[in-house]
């Protein structure tokens, strides 16, 4: 063992738009896309000292994401992950979990994994529960980062907009990664194609912004509320994916009289708190 109790913090990640590209073998599945990782986020912390166990903000959990990390570690540590933005709402809280479960449970038990080897774990482990394809090397790098292939480190490739916005969210509920990612991907990845074409051709967060409201329309992903939401702001807004979240930069939710959390890209990635 190293230190007795660790804790690490990985960003929330709202995917603004992207494709989809399962594969056998989950390292190499993933997805394009563009996105922003936030402050809000997930903090986990392990404890070898007490009895263990995983918890999501003080309840037991059975979160597949983080449980199949540390069934890859095999170990049983106390794991406390709590959870600042909702689950299921689009924010990448599985992946988060996972990647904060791996760093902190590679430094207690002394693992010597490299990053690469551990976003690649957590990476791993979200494709494998169903929750994630993306989020996980978005949450390891930070900022506004563009997958721009698919896949965990050494089968995909990342970049980025420099730029670090504020940004506000309002939630209504859950929508199911895993039962969207299960469906027809055909519209989903001929939308998320061709506006992460148009981000890379001109790589700015109002870009961004702007092709993530067309891309939500034009994928079929918008449903009828979220959509009227939309419609209230003159400014550009679009929807979490995957999850019933609308967000916006700086206060183009709250100057239209809309109740908002407010949060900022976050520049770092997954990184250690003391």
């Amino acid at each position: 063992m190293s230190d007795e109790e660790v804790t690490v913090a990985a960003p929330a990640h709202i995917t603004g738009l992207f494709a989809a590209y399962p594969a056998t073998d989950p390292l190499e599945a993933g997805s394009i896309g563009a996105g922003l990782a936030l402050e809000d986020g997930v903090v986990v912390t392990v404890d070898s000292t007490k009895t263990s166990g995983l918890f999501l903000d003080g309840d037991p959990t059975s979160m597949r994401a983080p449980a199949l990390v540390l069934e890859a570690f095999d170990v049983d540590l106390h794991v406390e992950i709590d959870a600042q933005v909702p689950l299921g709402a689009g924010f990448g809280v599985s992946g988060a979990a996972a990647l904060g479960v791996a760093h902190a449970v590679n430094d207690i038990v002394d693992a010597m994994m490299t990053e690469n080897e551990l976003v690649k774990l957590a990476h791993r482990a979200d494709v494998e529960a169903g929750t994630g394809l993306g989020d996980v090397v978005a949450q390891a790098r930070g900022g506004v980062p563009l997958r721009l292939e698919p896949g965990a480190p050494g089968y995909g490739k990342m970049d980025g907009i420099p730029a670090q916005p504020t940004v506000e969210y309002t939630t209504m509920g859950e929508l199911s990664t895993a039962d969207v990612l299960k469906g027809d991907l055909a519209r989903i990845n001929t939308a998320g194609r061709a506006a992460m074409e148009r981000v890379q051709d001109r790589p700015t967060v109002d870009t961004f912004m702007t092709e993530s409201a067309t891309f939500a329309r034009e994928s079929g992903l918008l449903d009828d509320e979220i959509a009227a939401i939309i419609d209230r702001v003159d400014r550009p807004v679009s929807m979490a994916m995957l999850g019933r979240t609308v967000f916006g930069l700086d206060n183009a939710l709250s100057a239209e009289g809309i109740d908002a959390r407010e949060s900022r890209v976050s520049p770092a990635g997954v990184h250690y708190v003391d």
